[in-house]
């Protein structure tokens, strides 16, 4: 290596000197330079009948794929906008009831999962916590439950319904009356169930530490989980993951249906007389519901692209977030 770098480094001084000493008769006094010695430098070149390579916006061309993305978003925009919310009026009047008649304030913040009911009740600072994700996680969990009945089903229905262990039909009284003519049970009617919303509830007095309460809203009641007292109030909230860590190393106490069956009453009093209730029980499900459609038209609105695509004719110019990605 060294040999090839000494080497490379003489070979300008040796070509220099060379120009050099031949210059003087090589450039006499009356002595014609030949013109192809500078005109061979700038021969004019075709120009290529196509366009050079750019990454300019100017030159780029949407991919099939993208146009079609696009179409269908916008699509799918329009629809959300059209009858998004309509399907869910009844939902929206609960919430507006409800929260004119309680004390709650709301701190719901668009783009974000968790929203936060908080009020005041003598000395005592109530904090209501609860997220959009359980609504999104709840169809993976119903496809499971779905599959498992099935199996279920198909394991215990190899022998046919009514059928006695000697093979024959055993017709009940029942069974001889039409189905229309039936009476109909009221635990039979078609009445839809609310899915479950986790809910955390956090009450707090100065000095005194706070109590978590872990609940589970869902037909009109708050489904008491857990109890734990903690004397630092900053981890019964738990904002950060430090916090948490530190409150999953503490005892969080039995779970509440191993508790005495007056202390659980007593225990479900003590949420009643703050204001969680079954009023606030049906409206948490109602509430994330609602946000859930505001946010995907949010989302939707976020993935329309700003710029113009000649095929698609005039789009909407707004800003964005991910479309800003599909169409960059």
């Amino acid at each position: 290596m060294l040999t090839l770098r000494t080497f490379a480094r003489s070979v300008p001084r040796t070509v220099s000197r060379s120009i050099a000493s031949s210059a003087p008769s090589a450039l006499r006094p009356g002595s014609t330079i030949p013109k192809s010695l500078f005109q061979s430098q700038f021969k004019q070149v075709a120009r290529p009948s196509y366009a050079a390579f750019s990454t300019c916006r100017a030159f780029r061309q949407a991919a099939e794929g993208d146009v079609e993305l696009v179409a269908k978003l916008e699509d799918e925009l329009s629809h959300e906008k059209a009858s998004g919310l309509n399907d869910l009026e009844t939902s929206v009047q609960n919430i507006q009831y409800v929260l004119q008649n309680n004390s709650f304030e709301v701190k719901d913040v668009p783009g974000e999962q968790e929203v936060v009911l908080t009020k005041k009740f003598n000395n005592e600072e109530i904090r209501l916590t609860f997220t959009v994700a359980d609504l999104q996680n709840l169809t993976e969990q119903e496809e499971f439950d779905d599959a498992l009945g099935d199996e279920l089903d198909y394991e215990g229905g190899h022998q046919p319904a009514n059928q006695g262990r000697g093979g024959n039909i055993a017709q009940h009284s029942e069974d001889r009356v039409a189905p229309s003519d039936r009476e109909m049970d009221p635990l039979d009617r078609d009445v839809e169930p609310s899915f479950p919303a986790r809910v955390n509830v956090t009450i707090e007095k100065p000095g005194n530490g706070a109590l978590l309460i872990q609940t589970v809203a869902q037909d009109g009641l708050f489904q008491i989980e857990e109890v734990s007292y903690f004397q630092k109030p900053d981890l019964a909230h738990a904002q950060t993951a430090e916090k948490d860590w530190a409150r999953q190393s503490l005892y969080a106490g039995p779970p509440f249906e191993n508790l005495d069956e007056d202390l659980q009453t007593f225990l479900e009093r003590f949420l009643e007389e703050r204001g969680i209730n079954a009023e606030l029980a049906n409206m948490i499900p109602d509430y994330i519901q609602v946000k859930e459609q505001k946010e995907y038209v949010r989302w939707l609105e976020s993935e329309c692209p700003p710029y113009h695509y000649p095929m698609l004719g005039q789009l909407a110019n707004r800003t964005t977030d991910v479309k800003n990605f599909v169409s960059a």
